[in-house]
């Protein structure tokens, strides 16, 4: 099969292609990240992620933006292994990350990321801090130019030679194996321990470069006592005058469970005392007011059997952790706090209808004021007078663009500066549309429309369901991209169901505990709706999903034939199996309870109990390096679908996790996707994907 999937329509008989209608092409857009504001206002920085020459791997670099919108985009860096994470210091260098190799270094080891700084006035980017794990993150002081770095260390290894020598003696050794003596073991994609986070003082940068297996400062270990399987994590902020570091520290919850409290250490002596510490909630996320003294977070108050978690912002005083709501009213999820430059005021993040929006609530009182309309905000950054505020702004209809906002002007929708990365145009058209549930409740939804949709020439519709399931269809998104299905024709409808946030906390709490039910005919809703629409056609239709999504894609397999075909990707299958495989099974047991002693939910809600009643063909998709949702759920799926003669195919990556990241499985990914789409819900019969 071709890079492109056989489309319902020519698409040469309409407008010209775009690089959605050819799978390599669209794989090899550039996609901006990495929002980053110098201190006088008058430089931004972003990661632009491009194909490599061999188009195997993406490629990072750095591009500067003109944050008024005049000068065109410039690029900062050049190297093969590519830089990333941004950020200005004081004296106006640009500071990254990257593994490019040491051009001082005689070392034939492979290079692990490192921290490079680029000089203010151009030049040569120069290596300054290393460690011989790696560096992960760093942080910046906004007055001091003080920094942070968090690298793993094994444990005895604070000091860089005897992490080393760790390091080697494993190697040396053939060893792999792990001991853990504390819960989880494993992360998203990866195993933790025997290496741990640890947060490194370095204070002002020096001015010459990093010798060969060092630094020409001494790197001080503020977390001495940080051990696996989590260690000081990476969740970081410095005062303005480098003199606090606010931590969020993981703790145990009970015999195997975690949850994480605020910590303030002195950066000067060590010393380290427990901020925010709140046995009923989740606190993280802080920063610090301009002048030090407060600092803002988020408190997440954990779920239980009865109640989904829910969300407020705190207001914390640094001297004696005295704390207060921010937010005590706001029936949405705020997220990612900032002060503005005055201190008066909090900036925040939160979904609202189907949007990711803006907000700007008083620090001494008030209610919230929305400050954008459309679209969903990313990397706020703040200029240091006060005069704007920038971000990456994207939505179904635009990837991650540059703008720049006002700082208390509501509901705007600002113009994107000039970047190096966009698209000119969609193979189609976004709309809004809205289907009332049973119980009357409105669901929102998404409706991508392919170009030529109409009475005359009706589009096949394929339902797409979110993952998470507590979040919500309201960014661009490349991995789950619905404009290369509508490329090839097909109408993609994505809806917003019960347990979706941004819709209040009673709209959580219709599908807590119940995925099988309200989310199920919310989702159903959606589609009778759509189905009702002249330019839809109702006897082609599909359902697809992951995560979440891929867990009605399988509840929906067993309680209706009405889809042609379904898609299911990194999908829960058997619930009692997943919860205690998955990386965090106690997040997952506040939910659904013990199975032991609490089972109802699970013979409720679990599609494998119902795999009889599948009819309709699936293609199973997973990755063996998912570690949220473990490779045996589609295992099971896939011998139960394959014993009761289900027609389906299972599409397998071994060294993929829980997304499918890398340019050519992402293409394959989708290639696969729309050949199964073709022949069940076009009738075009099988073709194979190249390669496969």
């Amino acid at each position: 099969m071709s890079s492109s999937a056989p489309a319902p329509s020519d698409p040469s008989a309409g407008p010209a292609p775009t690089p959605f209608h050819r799978l390599a092409d669209f794989v090899a857009l550039p996609r901006i990240g990495g929002l980053a504001l110098s201190p006088d206002g008058s430089r931004l920085a972003v990661s632009l992620h491009t194909l490599d020459p061999e188009r195997k791997k993406w490629q990072s670099a750095l591009w500067e933006l003109d944050p008024q919108g005049v000068r065109p985009a410039r690029r900062l860096t050049r190297s093969a292994p590519g830089e990333s994470a941004p950020a200005w210091a004081p004296d106006g260098s640009l500071l990254f990350t990257s593994a490019r190799p040491d051009p001082g270094a005689a070392s034939e080891a492979e290079p692990k990321p490192a921290l490079w700084s680029l000089p203010a006035d151009g030049g040569e980017a120069r290596p300054v801090l290393a460690r011989p794990g790696g560096i992960s993150s760093f942080a910046v002081a906004a007055d001091s130019g003080d920094v942070v770095v968090v690298a793993g260390t094994m444990p005895g290894g604070a000091d860089a030679a005897a992490d080393e020598e760790l390091r080697k003696k494993r190697a040396d050794a053939g060893v792999t194996a792990i001991l853990h003596e504390a819960y989880p073991v494993r992360y998203w994609d990866h195993d933790l321990g025997p290496a741990a986070p640890h947060v490194f003082w370095a204070g002002r940068l020096p001015a010459e470069e990093a010798p060969v297996g060092g630094t020409p400062v001494e790197l001080r270990d503020l977390t001495p006592d940080a051990l696996p399987p989590n260690g000081a994590g990476d969740d970081i902020a410095l005062s303005p005058d480098g003199r606090l570091l606010a931590r969020t520290e993981e703790v145990p919850d009970g015999p195997a469970g975690r949850r994480s409290r605020l910590v303030l250490t002195e950066t000067g002596s060590g010393e380290t005392r427990v901020l925010v510490d709140d046995p009923l909630a989740d606190v993280y996320g802080a920063a610090f007011s301009p002048d030090g003294a407060r600092l803002v977070c988020v408190r997440e108050a954990m779920s239980s059997y009865a109640e989904p978690p829910d969300y407020t912002l705190l207001v914390v005083e640094v001297a004696d952790g005295a704390a207060r709501d921010l937010t005590p009213d706001v029936d949405r999820w705020p997220s990612a706090p900032q002060f503005s430059a005055d201190g008066a005021a909090v900036y925040y993040l939160a979904d609202e209808d189907g949007r990711h929006a803006l907000f700007r609530v008083p620090v001494d009182g008030g209610d919230p004021v929305r400050l954008t309309s459309d679209g969903a905000y990313s990397d706020l950054r703040i200029a240091r007078d006060g005069s704007a505020l920038y971000a990456l702004r994207s939505a179904y209809d635009s990837p991650p663009v540059p703008v720049r906002l006002d700082p208390a002007a509501p509901m705007q929708d600002p113009e994107p500066l000039p970047s190096p990365a966009g698209i000119d145009r969609l193979p189609g058209t976004l709309q809004e549309v809205a289907a009332t549930a049973a119980d009357g409740t409105r669901v929102q939804s998404w409706l991508v429309l392919p170009e030529g949709a109409s009475a005359d020439a009706p589009a096949p519709l394929v339902l797409w369901i979110h993952g998470g399931p507590l979040m919500s269809w309201n960014s661009w998104s490349w991995r789950w991209c619905p404009w290369v299905l509508a490329a090839q024709g097909y109408a993609v409808l994505l809806p917003n169901p019960a347990l979706s946030q941004g819709f209040g906390q009673d709209f959580v709490r219709r599908g807590w505990g119940e995925w099988g039910d309200a989310p199920y005919t919310d989702l159903m809703a959606a589609v009778d709706a759509a189905e009702q629409r002249p330019d839809i056609d109702p006897s082609r239709t599909a359902a697809m999903g992951g995560s979440f999504g891929g867990y009605m894609a399988n509840w929906v397999a067993t309680r209706t034939d009405r889809f042609k075909a379904i898609v299911t990707h990194a999908s829960l299958w058997n619930l009692e199996s997943f919860t205690g495989t998955t990386d965090a099974s106690y997040y997952w047991e506040k939910e659904w309870g013990d199975p032991f002693t609490e089972p109802r939910r699970y013979e409720q809600n679990s599609p494998h109990r119902y795999v009889d009643a599948i009819r309709t063909p699936m293609l199973v998709i997973h990755g063996d390096k998912d570690y949220r949702v473990p490779i045996g759920e589609a295992l099971a799926l896939w011998y139960g679908l394959q014993k009761r003669g289900i027609p389906s195919k299972f599409l397998y990556f071994p060294d993929e996790n829980h997304w499918v990241l890398t340019p050519g499985n992402s293409q394959i990914w989708y290639g696969t996707v729309l050949a199964f789409l073709a022949e069940h819900v076009l009738d075009q019969g099988w073709q194979r994907p190249d390669l496969l």
